[in-house]
């Protein structure tokens, strides 16, 4: 298996590019620079050998046999939990939860909490820069059960207007939903005060982390959330895997979200009994192989240092916000400083559609993102459709954003 990351890697990003064998690939002809990490992250090495090692050597099912396989399989996939756990800081390693992503994750929360304990007049509330992921599932109970879904509003520089939550929450409030950082203008929100207002009034809360966690060390004890939503794509680990946290309290008392082998204890033709946690909440065979493998990257991630990290992408915003700001016409979405904000930068060039400026920048080798970010009601809240966007990671430089600016100048030029 591939070496974890040492210290004198941790702020080089020249060095860790060697443990992401994708970055051996020209695109076009031109070495990757990869900017969309938004989007997912790049696997190293580690990743990718934990994942086939499971398949070489210990490929059989969990929690179904005695054999020799099988237990290496079952410890592995359970020690992924506890490493998962201990990334966020939970109690205990039964309220971690293994999910497809961070989607899977809310809908759990949704349908397993949500249809039981909802009633018609209820409130939810969610902030206008949910990811859809936040916002479609409660959507889908204002159908259902008749509830009040409410927002709290942005301001034009993309910051929470926390001075509204006073008059949003009251006592209909039931559950109080919030992105930790938003995935289009890079804002971390101050989730710990908006958890405290909704604890005010009993509310239940649901963080959606699946883009800070790759980024900010995240504590769910010191947050007091009652559920916590992660992707393992977007911090180096393999699709199709994510976690939730939740509070044992509340997981033990809610109903499975699916049904099925594993999640069971007893059955007879008359009845059923469920399986303790965190296996009540995940039916049939799960993704072994990417729960292995998001362990492993979490391992990687934690090696670094995830303070590490975030203290290598404000160095690098800073110096990308810099120079960003030199080329004509280019206009940056959300907060202009670095506080509290993630490196992900929205942008659009003026009279220059967000595909074509994406798609200049892909002759270029540089892959940035372009669209409306799975977050409609933020974009137009802030009056635009479409922006491109450039997210950058641990194995981003200064050079990959001066590559970025010249590209964009190239743009620029062919459109002028």
């Amino acid at each position: 298996m591939a070496a974890q990351p040492d210290a004198c890697k941790a702020l080089d990003p020249h060095v860790l590019r060697h443990d992401f064998p994708i970055f051996q690939r020209t695109v076009h002809g031109k070495p990757l620079i990869y900017l969309d990490n938004a989007a997912t992250t790049q696997r190293p090495q580690a990743v990718i050998n934990a994942i086939i090692e499971y398949y070489q050597r210990y490929n059989a099912n969990v929690h179904r046999a005695v054999h020799t396989l099988s237990h290496e399989a079952s410890v592995a996939y359970e020690g992924a939990h506890k490493k998962a756990a201990k990334f966020v800081n939970a109690r205990s390693w039964r309220e971690i939860i293994f999910t497809r992503n961070a989607t899977e994750a809310i809908n759990l929360v949704a349908y397993a909490w949500g249809l039981h304990n909802l009633q018609p007049g209820d409130e939810v509330l969610v902030t206008i820069m949910e990811h859809h992921s936040n916002l479609v599932p409660w959507q889908m109970l204002r159908e259902l059960k008749k509830i009040e879904l409410k927002f709290l509003d942005v301001t034009d520089q993309g910051r929470l207007k926390l001075d509204d939550l006073p008059k949003l929450i009251t006592r209909r409030t039931k559950l109080v939903g919030m992105i930790y950082a938003s995935n289009v203008l890079g804002t971390i929100n101050p989730v710990r005060e908006i958890i405290a207002e909704a604890q005010r009034v009993g509310a239940i809360t649901v963080v959606d982390a699946a883009q800070a966690a790759p980024h900010i060390p995240i504590d769910v004890q010191a947050l007091g959330c009652d559920f916590l939503a992660v992707s393992g794509h977007k911090m180096l680990g393999p699709t199709g895997v994510g976690f939730l946290y939740g509070r044992r309290e509340l997981l033990e008392a809610m109903h499975p979200f699916l049904h099925g082998g594993d999640m069971i204890s007893t059955v007879t033709t008359e009845s059923v009994t469920f399986n303790e946690l965190p296996w009540k909440f995940e039916a049939g065979t799960p993704n072994i192989a990417g729960g292995i493998g998001l362990g492993a990257a979490i391992d990687y991630l934690l090696a670094l240092g995830v303070e590490n990290v975030y203290a290598h992408e404000q160095k690098l915003l800073a110096y990308a916000l810099e120079k960003l700001s030199q080329i004509d016409d280019l206009e940056i979405y959300g907060p202009k400083d670095t506080h509290d904000r993630l490196a992900v930068i929205s942008f659009n060039l003026k009279g220059v559609h967000p595909h074509d400026v994406a798609g200049i920048l892909d002759e270029a080798g540089i892959a940035v993102r372009s669209g409306h970010h799975c977050a409609q009601p933020l974009m137009r809240r802030l009056g635009m459709e479409n922006t491109a966007r450039a997210s950058f990671y641990i194995y981003n430089s200064e050079d990959d954003v001066d590559a970025l600016v010249d590209a964009l100048k190239t743009v620029r030029k062919l459109f002028a």
